[in-house]
């Protein structure tokens, strides 16, 4: 521990918080700061000009990463005939109605993310106030409760990732790994940063997004310039 800390402290010692970096910048820095030897992944928080008090101003909703998250989800699906054969096909790791309800509540989850169809959500609606507060209910709006099975299963393993602000108006998301090429890290940050932008309450009046910053694992958080995630 006395080594990770001294190595921590030598890595971090030259780096200006108070400075606002450019993405590729920043990217570059966390790389060259990293001092650890398993695989970092890198977050993005984004402060936002909100009331999160509010309801209509809350935001929440779903990003396809175009470089992937370098994260394995693990998907159920909860679907009866050709649906389940549908989902199976697509590569969901795990398929089934009743089975997973009682999985869920024999506190049994052994997954990531529940997709289901409409018909599935009268059963669904059984282990509601388990899979509420883990963040597991299917939600039509983050394309959890659909027909499309096979879309959603392929959109949820190739790197679509959910996104909701918490209470102090932050949005955070892990939008790749370290040892992504820094044009796929920058990719990535970008298609998150215009779908957060696109997501403005019309309830909410002047700045939305006040401040963005990425920080690795072990890392520290570093501000990016925001008029750079733009072009």
């Amino acid at each position: 521990m006395k080594t990770e800390s001294k190595n921590r402290k030598n890595k971090f010692k030259d780096i200006d918080l108070s400075k606002t970096y450019s993405p590729m910048d920043a990217l570059k820095l966390l790389k060259e700061i990293s001092y650890v030897k398993f695989e970092e992944s890198i977050d993005i928080a984004i402060k936002l000009g909100i009331d999160a008090s509010k309801t209509d101003q809350n935001i929440r909703g779903v990003v396809n990463l175009p470089k992937g998250s370098g994260k394995k989800i693990k998907v159920a699906v909860m679907a009866k005939g050709d649906k389940a054969k549908e989902a199976s096909d697509a590569g969901a790791d795990l398929v089934g109605d009743n089975d997973i309800v009682d999985m869920v509540n024999s506190n049994k989850i052994s997954f990531d993310l529940l997709i289901a169809t409409p018909d599935m959500m009268p059963t669904i609606g059984k282990i509601g106030k388990i899979l509420g507060p883990k963040g597991l209910m299917p939600n039509p709006k983050l394309g959890t409760v659909t027909q499309d099975v096979s879309k959603a299963v392929k959109e949820a393993k190739s790197g679509q990732i959910q996104f909701k602000n918490d209470k102090a108006g932050i949005v955070h998301a892990g939008i790749g790994k370290l040892n992504f090429k820094d044009e796929d890290l920058l990719e990535n940050i970008k298609a998150f940063y215009a779908t957060i932008n696109k997501s403005k309450p019309d309830s909410v009046k002047g700045s939305f997004i006040k401040k963005v910053t990425i920080a690795s694992t072990m890392g520290l958080g570093l501000v990016i310039n925001v008029g750079d995630l733009r072009s």
